[in-house]
């Protein structure tokens, strides 16, 4: 299985300029992204370096990753709905 980023901008390249808004002026969604990118490269350090770490572990960090992805997404939903 092969180590991709999933970086935000990534993942939703049509939300970029919406991301980069939300990033300045939304506090719960910059603290929230901020958390998913901390994941992010927590979970793909440990994955190129094959770190020592319990599936049960490294699988609940994917779990919030792909949670806190879900959450994100809502917030890019609403407010493109908004305009």
């Amino acid at each position: 299985m092969g180590i991709s980023s999933h970086e935000l901008h990534k993942e939703f390249p049509q939300f970029r300029d919406l991301i980069q808004e939300l990033k300045s002026n939304d506090v719960s969604f910059n603290e929230k992204l901020r958390e998913y990118t901390g994941l992010d490269h927590e979970i793909e350090g440990l994955e190129k370096r094959d770190s020592p770490i319990g599936d049960d572990k490294l699988h609940r960090m994917k779990q919030r990753r792909a949670q806190l992805k879900d959450d994100l997404y809502q917030v890019l939903i609403s407010n493109a709905e908004a305009s």
